[in-house]
This record gives C-alpha cells, structure tokens and sequence, in this order.
C-alpha cells in the first residue's frame, strides 16, 4: 500500500537523491508499477494563445517584455483557430489540450475570452488546461465554473533559488495561487525547470514544497531549461542526465499517484536518457512540434519511441 506523505523534512528529500543510482531507480520503479501501469505514458497538447509582452523578468523566459528575443508579440488567439488546433491534437492522439497566455495575471476581461475556449476544448471530449499566471481565488472559481480540468502553475524551482530567476513575485505569490486552485477544486499541475543555477539541494527543497502542498499535484511536469538567447539565463550550466534522471525518480517517490510528465527540452534528450525517465516514474509527456516557443519532438518521433520502448498511450486519465 502506498503511503502519501505531506510532512517530507528537507533532509530526507537530500538522502533519496544522495542514494545509489540503481537503488533509487529500483525503489522509483517499484512504487510506479504499483501505482500505475509501467508501460503506459498519457499524452498531453499545449498551445500558445498568447505570445509575448509579460511582464514579469523570469529569467529563462523568450516570453518576458524584458529581454529582447527577437519574438513578436501577439494577441490572444482567435477562439476558431484555437478549436481547430485543440481537434488536430486530438487527432493524434493527446487527452489533454492545454492553453497558455503570457500574463503576469488575467483581468477578468481576459478571463472571459478565454471560458469559451475551455468550453470548446471540452465538448470535444478532452481534458482543459490553462495556465495564465496569478489567479484571485474569485477567479479560480469561476474557471471551474466554465469546467475547467486543470491549472498549471510552476513553482520553477526552490524558494531559496526563487529571487535569483524572478525577482516580480514571490515564491509565496505561487503558493497562494495553487491554494486558490485547490480551493476550487480544479486539479493543479505544478513542477519545475531543471537547469536554473539550482543546486541539488534546490532540487530537493522544490519537491518537498510539492509534496507538502495540502493536495499532491494531480500532475508534475518536470522541464529541462531549453536556453534561450537573449535571456539571462542563456548560458547556464544544464544538469547533467542522471542528475534529471534522479529527480524524475524523487518525484516519483515523494508523489506517488501524481502524473509525472517529462515536459520542455525532450529534444535534448536521446531515447535512452527518455526511457530512463519512463522507467524511474515518468508517465506523461507534452505531444507536438511547440512548447509555448520551445522545440518539441514531432508527433511521429514520439511515435516511434514509444513503438521501441513498447509503450501505448494512454485512452484518457487516470484522474
């Protein structure tokens, strides 16, 4: 039986990452298989609806109003075209169709542009997601009011590393938003990015932060920093493969019934360092050529991956 934790202390978080290689893979796997079928990875679809002019300074982000990344700004998609997308990804295969605007938070205004997306993508019989900055609590609700699934909010990375990637919130301005979430009883999907000047140690205090939420994440996308240039964090030291590898593991551990989705940089790694990542706990990934304005593997590579390494799609979520 699996136990759910909410109380992790710092120091056991270090001991799962500082164990053996093989070990920690071996005790990641074992609670994965009894929690989940091992060969099973649920595929999930983000789409950009807004591009540009945040104006928040993350600082690994082509999307802030602060760095010059040579991208245009846009305006919030046309709801016909973002259908159309949400159908294409459909098509191939995705549960999940996930929308992101780049707000620091979304005026109400805003807010009601986007319902009738969530409403749209939902009549086609897939699972919503936004992620669109703060939320005020009043907002939460009426975004479950509109059906809404799931909204994701990263924590990014540890509290203490928090100020040196943004300085434009808080850690706690993230904290208080996914309570708000809970409190409206959307599933929240919250992670972080790998490769932010972080320690181990970082690594390990962002888990414990997830971990100790009232409610495990329903899901937890890890990224690896996709370096953009133009930014501050263009030429930071990426982690190494098994440092990635065993934090999938550590999450895995720490949150055993939560989707673990192996999400940005996948077009960094090779098929052994992915099929790593879906042995140690990883369950989910991000389908399509986009991420927001990242590269992804195409549809057909992950088809193909998932042919060698014996994996099926999953029909629809767990959740």
């Amino acid at each position: 039986m699996t136990q759910i934790r909410n109380d992790w202390k710092l120091e056991e978080v270090e001991a799962l990452f500082a164990l053996p290689f093989n070990d920690l893979l071996f005790q990641a796997h074992t609670i994965h298989r009894d929690n989940f079928d091992p060969n099973q990875v649920q595929v999930s679809s983000l789409l950009n609806i807004k591009t540009g002019a945040c104006p928040e300074d993350c600082s690994y982000c082509s999307q802030s109003s602060k760095y010059d990344t040579g991208l245009e700004r846009e305006k919030l998609m046309e709801i016909d075209l973002v259908l159309e997308q949400a159908k294409e990804a459909k098509d191939k295969g995705a549960t999940r169709f996930c929308m992101g605007a780049a707000w620091r938070n979304p005026t109400d205004k805003s807010l009601d542009k986007v319902i009738p997306m969530i409403q749209g993508v939902k009549a086609m019989g897939m699972e919503t997601c936004v992620t669109l900055g703060m939320l005020t609590q009043e907002q939460a609700f009426t975004l479950k009011e509109a059906g809404l699934d799931y909204y994701n909010h990263n924590l990014d990375t540890s509290e203490e590393n928090y100020g040196n990637v943004i300085t434009t919130r808080t850690f706690q301005d993230r904290l208080d938003t996914l309570e708000s979430v809970q409190n409206a009883d959307i599933n929240v999907c919250s992670g972080g990015i790998l490769g932010l000047g972080e320690k181990q140690t970082d690594r390990a205090s962002m888990l414990r932060s997830l971990a100790n939420l009232e409610q495990h994440p329903d899901s937890v996308p890890l990224n690896l920093l996709v370096p953009i240039p133009g930014t501050p964090f263009e030429k930071v030291e990426p982690p190494t493969e098994s440092e990635f590898i065993r934090t999938i593991a550590v999450a895995r551990i720490m949150m055993p019934k939560s989707v673990v989705r192996l999400s940005a940089g996948r077009t960094e790694m090779g098929e052994a360092m992915q099929a790593m990542c879906f042995f140690a706990g990883a369950n989910s990934i991000f389908y399509g050529e986009q991420l927001l304005t990242t590269d992804n593997p195409d549809t057909n590579t992950d088809q193909e991956l998932f042919t060698k390494l014996g994996i099926n799609q999953a029909q629809a979520s767990s959740h």
